[in-house]
């Protein structure tokens, strides 16, 4: 638990702060932190074979990514509503039924974003919703091609490619 805390910016997604923690034995350290509400990702099940992905222009590396659906969580929502809200709003599909896939922290050495995976099933076709800043392509995809996406560098995008590797070691568990 940090003993002081000193916000530095304030956007409309996260806030960096600069955090003063005591370390036992040690002397005080300072972090500047981005400091995240949480996010969630979907793994959207077509079929046991195929899933939907989306090529998503992503500003922070000026350029379009194959990735799983995935927001950022709203002042007081719940991790499987954003999921649910994320999904058709990303994809165009609404999902029948979320199931809990887990969590992570996606870059614990500079920010305390967790984000809440889930898998989408029974999906049923809708319309998407994007901002007017986004700019978001759905595409049905074969689970064994997005893996092959990761072997040969076309999915680059981390959560993506975590929650894609854990889901086929589920699978081949089974």
């Amino acid at each position: 638990m940090a003993d002081e805390s000193e916000i530095l910016l304030k956007t409309r997604k996260f806030n960096v702060e600069r955090r003063r923690f005591s370390v036992a034995g040690r002397r005080s350290v300072t972090r500047e932190i981005v400091v995240h509400p949480g996010a969630v990702i979907i793994l959207p099940l077509l079929t046991d074979e195929d899933i939907i992905m989306i090529h998503n222009y992503r500003y922070a590396v000026e350029r379009e990514l194959v990735e799983l659906p995935a927001g950022t969580l709203e002042p007081g929502e719940v991790p499987a509503a954003c999921a649910a809200r994320e999904l058709e709003e990303e994809t165009g599909y609404r999902a029948g039924w979320i199931e809990p896939f887990g969590e992570f922290f996606t870059t614990p050495g500079i920010t305390n974003e967790r984000m809440y995976c889930f898998i989408a099933h029974d999906l049923e076709q809708t319309q998407q919703a994007l901002d007017d800043t986004e700019q978001i392509r759905p595409e049905a995809v074969p689970l064994a091609r997005a893996i092959g996406w990761i072997r040969d560098g076309r999915i680059v995008d981390g959560k993506t490619i975590a929650v894609l590797l854990r889901y086929e070691l589920e699978r081949r568990r089974d």
